[in-house]
């Protein structure tokens, strides 16, 4: 989160937003017309009534938008019960004050009627009585609707954690494993992946609701790529695109590591004479495009390994629990490569989930 910019806390959603002022106006709208709609039959100007009434309830539902905009950066900052209290007491407030101005405005100095303390009494009670069961129901369904997509967000973050947890030992175990290959015969690259793989873990053990960086998660992928050239040595190559690519992005850690360990899992290992891996970038308005390929042992090769897509399913429900149908993984194989696509959607912000 941009640090000028305060964090959410309260139930009650962005009054300022566009989006949210025309649902409000069109909630007051279709209120008009229902009111309009159950005055009684003798009535025939249904339209002035109508005009009257949008006008009325639009001045109304817009000064408590505006109110609750206003508000809003000290109401956030309330527990939940006292939020509703005072958001629901201003809405009141403002309401008894635009009646109060209407009742002047639209029924007495056109001569629409004569002034009783009969009539006004009954006017101020109505819209009064219109508005607090109005403003309750949203507030219960704003309450509901945020209590709702917290439980989501929480069900996801611990599904990222138990996934996360899963893919996180296998790496570590791949990473631990090369070093202890070169112990005794390369002590001095033994210390140098050490180091790589204390750098490594420093961007990788985090927690599972905050997501990483592209930046980071790229750096990791150099880190693990540095380890595993110890072990392969000049049969692993790796060719670099992703100059393009905004280093701010969002997207969950060890997203790429898994698939470039694939890569050398199924592709470079199994062939004598090596490969090269390239891994490259699109930047397009809304999203990322990464793209990871490898060469693959022709068919039926002596040291082909058989996979079970683990590592593909992980990533792929992973990404899914944080972006649903935005983000997407794609296989495929062209010419005897294999190809992994990867899209990510993009926002130009810094901001944690």
């Amino acid at each position: 989160m941009k640090p000028d910019q305060p964090q959410q806390s309260s139930f009650l959603p962005d009054f300022c937003g566009v989006r949210m002022v025309f649902i409000v106006v069109l909630i007051a709208e279709l209120l008009a017309i229902v009111i309009t709609l159950a005055l009684p039959t003798y009535i025939t100007d249904r339209v002035s009534d109508l005009a009257l009434n949008s006008l009325f309830i639009q001045w109304i539902a817009l000064s408590c938008v505006a109110m609750l905009c206003i508000t809003r950066r000290h109401l956030n900052t309330l527990p939940d019960h006292w939020v509703a209290t005072l958001s629901y007491l201003l809405v009141l407030a403002v309401s008894l004050i635009i009646t109060e101005v209407a009742w002047w405005v639209l029924y007495i100095w056109p001569g629409r009627g004569e002034y009783t303390l009969q009539s006004h009494g009954m006017f101020l009670l109505r819209c009064m009585g219109i508005s607090a069961i109005v403003s309750a129901m949203a507030l219960r369904y704003f309450y509901i609707q945020h209590q709702w997509r917290r439980n989501i967000e929480s069900e996801a973050e611990s599904r990222i954690q138990a996934l996360q947890s899963r893919i996180r030992p296998h790496f570590l175990f791949n990473c631990m494993n090369t070093i202890a290959s070169l112990t005794r015969s390369q002590p001095k690259l033994a210390e140098e992946a050490i180091e790589d793989l204390a750098d490594l873990l420093r961007v990788s053990l985090k927690e599972a609701k905050r997501l990483a960086t592209l930046h980071e998660e790229l750096l990791l992928c150099r880190h693990y790529l540095r380890i595993e050239a110890h072990r392969l040595g000049d049969r692993l190559h790796t060719v670099w695109d992703v100059d393009r690519l905004p280093g701010n992005a969002r997207l969950p850690a060890l997203t790429l590591q898994p698939l470039i360990e694939n890569a050398i899992y199924h592709g470079i290992e199994p062939l004598q004479e090596g490969g090269t891996i390239h891994i490259s970038g699109e930047y397009h308005e809304n999203s990322i495009v990464i793209s990871i390929d490898n060469p693959l042992p022709p068919q039926g090769h002596a040291d082909q390994h058989v996979g079970n897509k683990f590592a593909q399913d992980n990533v792929q429900q992973r990404l899914s629990a944080c972006f649903g149908n935005q983000a997407r993984l794609h296989t495929h194989i062209t010419d005897g490569r294999y190809h992994a696509r990867l899209t990510i959607p993009y926002r130009d912000e810094d901001t944690d989930r």
